[in-house]
């Protein structure tokens, strides 16, 4: 098997429930680099709040984040990639969801920004217990979160909605498609309605780096769990998903790998893709 370029999804696929880098999976990191295989970020997070104990591994050269919003090169820091969203698809998003139970989150130049009564209490928004110290250590917390959205209109690299259930995001996942064409809509976990440009995606940023690199995509593999990887996995040569991954991402997959708290990404590239011994 060809593989010559990694692309990993970060959470609830290279993390382990902790949301750390596992010992066997960095290994597993750095004996792929030093094998000369590509491996590349693609996170549905802002540069900013990547793990640093996966940005400190040695050798990774290219993160896709905000869903394929942005593109950056790891060793200077640099966005390479970026497909802003525009300030009239901003202001068709506020509008149909003013009427909503929502709070919203604003992604600009890598840095995340929330509403105060998000930050505050995520569990309110349906966060799990376990990602509240993560929300409230990456997020910039801001007093009024509309407002300051609007105040960056020409600056938003990605924006998420933050909803209360699933019924109420797939309802304002369909006004929000009825209002505009011009939106990449995903969601990685229940409560987020994750939203950039239509150019954006996990599948454009990876295809973005791929053809930097001059690979073919079935010379690619790519690991996730959401529905916001399944453009990804599709594009890859080899598409695989966690044992955790969502009923849509293990329908897009050629194979399904162990959980994520048990290293899946090691089984995978070991087992699935025999890529090292």
């Amino acid at each position: 098997m060809s593989i010559k370029c990694i692309a990993l999804d970060l959470d609830r696929t290279t993390l382990n429930s902790e949301g750390k880098l596992s010992i066997e999976n960095k290994r597993t990191l750095e004996e792929l680099i030093a094998k000369g295989i590509e491996v590349v970020i693609a996170s549905g997070r802002a540069y900013a709040t990547l793990p640093s104990d996966v940005m400190t591994v040695a050798g990774i050269r290219y993160a896709v984040c905000g869903n394929g919003a942005t593109v950056y090169h790891v060793p200077t820091g640099q966005c390479i990639r970026r497909c802003q969203l525009s300030a009239e698809t901003l202001e068709t998003v506020l509008a149909v969801t003013a009427d909503e139970i929502v709070s919203y989150e604003g992604f600009i130049d890598g840095i995340a920004y929330a509403g105060k009564e998000y930050v505050e209490n995520p569990v309110k928004y349906g966060a799990t217990p376990q990602a509240v110290a993560y929300v409230q250590s990456t997020r910039h917390m801001q007093e009024n979160i509309v407002a300051f959205l609007k105040e960056n209109k020409n600056r938003l690299d990605s924006m998420d909605v933050i909803v209360r259930d699933e019924e109420s995001k797939h309802r304002i996942w369909r006004k929000i498609e009825n209002a505009t064409d011009e939106v990449y809509i995903t969601s990685s976990v229940e409560q987020l309605l994750e939203i950039a440009d239509q150019n954006a995606g996990k599948k454009a940023g990876v295809e973005f780096v791929a053809n930097k690199l001059g690979l073919r995509r079935e010379e690619i593999a790519a690991f996730g769990d959401a529905d916001n990887d399944i453009d990804m996995l599709q594009y890859a040569g080899v598409g695989i998903a966690m044992e955790n991954a969502s009923v849509g991402c293990k329908a897009a997959a050629d194979f399904i790998t162990k959980h994520h708290a048990e290293d899946g990404i090691t089984y995978g590239v070991r087992e699935i893709l025999r890529l090292l011994p």
